[in-house]
């Protein structure tokens, strides 16, 4: 876990050299852990973590800056001009027309685009209008692009290759999934220069070689995915209507969707899963933010000392006490001034009630967005399988299922996006020839059935959907 950095309220950045040191460190570590040698490795997968970027002199190699981190509000300001803007008004208005007129979905999320401080081609707006180095290599066709998967890639082979795949583009926001290229007309709109993005490849894809000089001989890279796509492959969800819950920095909910892409309605998100030869597979996304920095904040203000207690203590108690946590502590895409809170504390009031509330909260936002998907995703919902570190915790999933009324699987391994790399990773190399050899290799380790009605928890769910009320702009 490489270390943020916050150099002024609300910039989140990660050091790239630290970042590629420990990358390097992690592979060798984990391949002597393994009791291999490298020359052994027949194939690596690279899983990153999405929407945090770079950019980079194409020449020289010389970043212009620190990665800008997903969670990074430093485009608010860009962010709240643009959505009150006339022109955004005037984008709704056209988009609206062509879409009633033609009936492609391509013009429907347009018709409703509103920026938030998540997406990547509003912090890189923020970037070409206050680097002038950036600005000025752009202009002389010098400046790169890329996200952790692109930089990783760039160091491993010194240079020689320049790339980034489908997942990882869909996920900046940037990237027509419709048409499958780099969106010109959100670029004009945003005074990018369309010349620093990368090609974009398969997502099983040999990409190339390691530079000998790393890891003592070239390692072939077989695999690049963003992190959530790669924990969806990882759980093995290759059907239309497979939903994978991933719980931890973060929350999201994907659902395959097949062959087919549903634009982008009320907090959900449509992505390209992974593309394998000419295998397209669509994703739609919800996302929560706050679930495991909310609950590391709690560990390290000593509400409790193990992560481990977290169950334990919500279980000892009947209910909150009307105590209900607002989150807040990373970015909210809808108010990105939001501040994490607690409401409805009382003189009675324990760790017990507090750590419980916390926990509530991200059962509650699973429900909300479970609706959502359930009302708006046009395909039957099949399996549900759970992974992230949060997952662990037996109280959010039983509360979980119990909200949505469903089974919920939770895998043995709770890192699936790791597990995901190597399974792309491994076809491309043909270690395994199909994704059934895939489906044989998973491991259940628990599932979770509904035992309340959900009608039990309206009370304490409603006391929370008033306090959320209370907390915007705050």
């Amino acid at each position: 876990q490489v270390e943020s950095l916050y150099p002024r309220p609300g910039w989140v950045e990660l050091d790239p050299e630290v970042l590629w040191s420990q990358f390097i460190g992690v592979i060798k570590e984990a391949v002597q852990a393994a009791g291999l040698h490298m020359r052994q490795i027949a194939g690596l997968g690279i899983s990153t973590q999405r929407g945090t970027f770079i950019t980079w002199h194409k020449r020289t190699g010389k970043p212009f800056h620190n990665f800008i981190s997903w969670q990074d509000l430093r485009s608010a300001e860009l962010v709240n001009s643009w959505n009150k803007s006339l022109l955004l008004k005037v984008i709704h208005i056209i988009f609206t027309v062509l879409h009633f007129l033609t009936g492609n979905d391509r013009y429907l999320a347009p018709s409703f685009l509103t920026f938030s401080t998540h997406q990547t081609s509003m912090k890189l707006s923020w970037v070409f209008k206050n680097i002038h180095e950036a600005e000025e290599a752009a202009k002389k066709n010098n400046c790169c692009f890329g996200t952790v998967d692109t930089w990783l890639l760039y160091r491993l082979t010194k240079g020689s290759v320049y790339a980034t795949d489908y997942s990882n583009a869909s996920s900046t926001g940037i990237f027509e999934p419709f048409m499958k290229c780099w969106n010109p007309t959100l670029c004009n709109l945003l005074s990018i220069p369309m010349s620093i993005y990368p090609p974009v490849k398969d997502t099983s894809f040999n990409f190339g070689s390691t530079d000998s000089e790393i890891f003592g001989v070239p390692i072939p890279i077989m695999a690049v995915v963003a992190d959530q796509q790669s924990a969806m492959f990882g759980e093995c969800c290759f059907c239309p209507g497979d939903v994978k819950l991933t719980m931890g920095t973060g929350g999201f909910w994907n659902v395959n969707t097949g062959e087919h892409l549903f634009a982008s309605r009320r907090s959900l998100y449509p992505l390209i899963g992974w593309k394998i030869g000419e295998e397209v597979v669509y994703l739609t996304e919800g996302s929560i933010s706050d679930i495991g920095t909310a609950i590391k904040w709690a560990q390290d203000i000593g509400l409790f000392t193990n992560i481990d207690e977290t169950a334990e203590m919500a279980q000892s108690i009947a209910d909150s006490q009307g105590v209900c946590f607002i989150p807040g502590l990373q970015v909210s895409g809808c108010d990105p001034y939001l501040c994490a809170s607690f409401m409805g504390l009382k003189p009675s009031t324990n760790r017990n009630h507090l750590v419980r509330a916390m926990l509530e909260s991200v059962a509650f936002r699973n429900k909300l967005l479970y609706d959502i998907i359930a009302k708006k995703v046009h395909i039957p919902l099949r399996t549900i399988r759970a992974d992230g570190g949060v997952s662990n915790n037996s109280f959010v999933m039983q509360m979980t299922s119990d909200l949505i009324n469903k089974k919920i699987e939770k895998p043995a391994n709770a890192d699936m996006s790791s597990l995901g790399a190597a399974f792309l990773a491994g076809l491309a190399s043909g270690f395994w020839t199909d994704k059934e050899q895939l489906k044989k290799l998973r491991r259940i380790e628990a599932v979770f059935e509904p035992q309340k009605d959900s009608e039990e928890y309206k009370p304490a769910m409603d006391a929370w959907l008033q306090a959320m009320k209370h907390s915007p702009h705050w």
